[in-house]
């Protein structure tokens, strides 16, 4: 730990791995539910028996 800035590596860490999780997760629901899910087809759909 570095005396002179007072927070551990770990956090810095931690916190970089939260902030990737949570543009993935909005990339997510911005695909799935934005302007882009426009573009999206159901598979189940273009296989009817």
């Amino acid at each position: 730990m570095d005396p002179t800035t007072g927070t551990s590596p770990a956090l810095s860490v931690a916190l970089a791995v939260l902030a990737v999780l949570l543009a993935l997760t909005g990339f997510g629901i911005y695909t799935a539910f934005g302007p882009p899910s426009k573009r999206l087809t159901d598979p189940f759909d273009d296989h009817e028996d």
